[in-house]
């Protein structure tokens, strides 16, 4: 890189607008965990009133306590099919949530570091910096914004 013209204030401004959109994309995902939370609490079990643990199970004649043996086994906490595979859905996903949330933060960080540096005229340091956010190694890119 033998010319750069960087407009730090332009740089400052975007990415202003890109942590005001990081920030919202945050919120849709916490919003989408919990929908995805409730829609499984909601969808119950294919055990009936499996939804409550600590409750006795088994036959009891009505108007009739449950004896000791019966009183003894409680149930565990139930999760039906559709709780499971919402599960296994976002622990399927939850790779790629990771990989876009550190793209982000490398992104914004690289961009932050090399202004920083080719305001300071290291344009070896500011390099660097846009190298590691290319290849999205947050390690070097914190280590770099930390030498100062």
């Amino acid at each position: 890189m033998t010319a750069w013209d960087i407009k730090p204030q332009g740089v400052q401004g975007q990415l202003k607008v890109v942590g005001t959109h990081a920030g919202d994309l945050e919120k849709a995902l916490s919003s989408w965990l919990t929908n995805v939370a409730e829609a499984a609490q909601a969808a119950g079990t294919a055990i009936p009133g499996g939804t409550e643990a600590g409750q006795p199970v088994g036959p009891v004649a009505p108007g009739q306590q449950p004896g000791p043996v019966a009183g003894s086994i409680v149930a565990p906490s139930a999760t039906g099919p559709v709780a499971a595979a919402l599960g296994e859905y976002v622990t399927a996903r939850k790779p790629k949530l990771k990989s876009m949330a550190e793209r982000i933060q490398a992104a914004v960080l690289g961009a932050a570091t090399a202004t920083n540096e080719y305001v300071e005229g290291d344009l070896d340091t500011a390099k660097q910096a846009q190298d590691a956010a290319k290849s999205v190694r947050l390690d070097l890119l914190k280590e770099l914004g930390g030498r100062k």
